[in-house]
């Protein structure tokens, strides 16, 4: 299987060997915790292809060929980041399980409101928090990700300076502006926005 973006091998000698017990015991990543082993508590929670599930409960014989994220890979800067400035890190033995569900939810809607944001940690337990720092944190990092995504597209159509310093040649009105022959042709490079050259910012 393939797990947080490397090509991993392990040889499974019982075959109701639970991808928790092969993350933690025999591939050393330890990220993901042991806690209920029961599916209630949503510590050991991981991304498998994709879609959040408690590690305990699956076989690790069925992830044979797939995609396992933990932790480790399936969490973005701006998810941990927000833990930690709104204090939602307690004792911290959930907090695995509830960033890579944060991160799950943030990659499928980019503003929850706090009732999405409780159903999506409906199946993560909190003894510490009270999880209203969780709530917050999970606002913060919504923030963050919609301002990372903005200046990263800023940062994108300022990356061809000559837009920006080759003038028009007779320039038509701003109303009826041409793409410039400066331009690159739009399917080199998939989602250009960059403004022509003389085109109103």
């Amino acid at each position: 299987m393939r797990v947080d973006g490397a090509d991993t091998a392990a040889d499974i000698d019982r075959p109701g060997e639970s991808l928790l017990a092969t993350l933690r015991d025999r591939l050393a990543l330890t990220g993901t915790k042991n806690a209920c082993e029961q599916g209630e508590c949503g510590s050991c929670t991981v991304l498998l292809d994709g879609d959040p599930v408690c590690a305990c409960l699956v076989a690790t014989a069925q992830c044979e060929g797939r995609e396992v994220r933990t932790v480790v890979g399936a969490v973005p800067r701006a998810v941990r980041d927000a833990f930690l400035t709104c204090g939602a890190v307690q004792c911290g033995f959930c907090t695995p399980g509830l960033l890579v569900t944060v991160a799950d939810l943030l990659e499928r809607e980019a503003d929850p409101s706090d009732l999405r944001i409780r159903e999506a940690l409906a199946g993560n337990l909190c003894r510490c928090t009270g999880y209203e720092k969780i709530i917050e944190a999970v606002h913060v990092a919504a923030a963050a990700s919609v301002s990372g995504a903005e200046e990263a597209r800023a940062t994108d159509a300022t990356a061809w300076p000559e837009a920006a310093t080759t003038p028009a040649v007779d320039a038509p009105a701003p109303d009826s502006v041409a793409p410039s022959a400066a331009a690159p042709p739009a399917t080199e490079r998939t989602g250009d926005a960059r403004p022509s050259a003389g085109e109103p910012q």
